[in-house]
């Protein structure tokens, strides 16, 4: 089991992401503001379209930023493209310490498919979509979305730094990759950033957090609230939630800052006290010795399929 060390058992409420970009440590995942489904659940939502009422998403992210969120996470795969279209929307021009992040390196040729495309040439056409959509000239943080398994890291990587290069993208970032992915990456450029599947149920990702926060690289934990049975009447994670007044999910995500200082989550929501309530867990402290019992709960349940 991974424990906390000095620097996880007092949490800060900000990182330096690529040395030179301050951010609150609790962002905004922006998956989910696309096919909304207007109950809250987005129940069966492909990714596919924008909602076709914006109002409720455009309200979301601009309470966002009232709320301080400084991290704000997109993709060009999500809605083809029409996510990042409506962040520009709601948001352009974009207020001084705030970071779009977003992604390129998924082709969506149906609703069902996310299908990894790493072409150099295809990686550079895209970000130059992402810029125009975004309506900027530089990209703070472009993660590669995917790995592509017929094209050599250091020539998707590669296409990325060409375009550091020129100026129009800040830091580079992966997602769901190992830490022997990560270091094969670092021979190209500089990565500032890793996205991977990580939350209280999915641990599997723990030998990449302790790797990124020995090099201070961000870290940033998609589905950082899929805890699933691990909040169950009775579980370490409810009990905990009960002693503090605040809700398993606050818990979740109390655990993840406090898991390493380099932790980033993104929680997505279309529900603003949901949001409000993600931004709240960023004020708790939890106790080594609930850090602790979390963590073992956790460890003892993380699928290894």
């Amino acid at each position: 089991m991974t424990t906390a060390t000095t620097a996880t058992t007092t949490p800060d409420h900000s990182f330096l992401l690529g040395d030179d970009l301050p951010v609150r440590r609790i962002g905004l995942g922006t998956m989910r503001l696309t096919d909304a489904t207007g109950d809250g659940t987005q129940a069966g939502a492909q990714i596919w379209r924008a909602p076709a009422d914006p109002s409720g998403a455009i309200g979301l992210l601009r309470r966002a930023v009232e709320l301080g969120v400084q991290l704000i996470d997109t993709a060009d795969a999500y809605a083809l493209g029409e996510g990042e279209e409506l962040i520009a929307r709601a948001l352009h021009p974009y207020s001084d310490g705030l970071v779009i992040a977003t992604k390129v390196g998924n082709v969506r040729p149906t609703p069902t498919e996310w299908v990894p495309l790493g072409h150099p040439a295809y990686l550079r056409q895209q970000v130059e979509l992402s810029l125009r959509r975004l309506r900027v000239e530089r990209i703070d943080l472009l993660q590669l979305h995917r790995l592509d398994p017929d094209y050599p890291i250091a020539d998707q990587v590669g296409a990325l730094a060409q375009l550091r290069e020129e100026g129009k993208i800040r830091h580079i970032g992966l997602s769901e990759v190992t830490v022997d992915e990560l270091e094969e990456a670092r021979r190209t450029a500089p990565i500032a950033a890793v996205q991977n599947l990580y939350n209280l149920a999915a641990r599997d990702h723990d030998p990449v957090v302790d790797h990124s926060a020995g090099a201070g690289i961000a870290f940033l934990p998609f589905f950082p609230l899929a805890i699933g049975d691990l909040a169950r009447e009775g579980s370490a994670v409810e009990s905990i939630a009960r002693e503090l007044d605040v809700t398993a999910s606050q818990v979740a995500l109390a655990w993840l800052l406090h898991r390493a200082p380099n932790v980033l989550p993104i929680p997505g929501t279309t529900s603003i006290t949901h949001l409000e309530q993600n931004l709240d867990a960023g004020r708790l402290t939890l106790s080594e010795a609930q850090f602790q019992r979390i963590g073992a709960t956790s460890q003892a349940g993380t699928p290894h399929d």
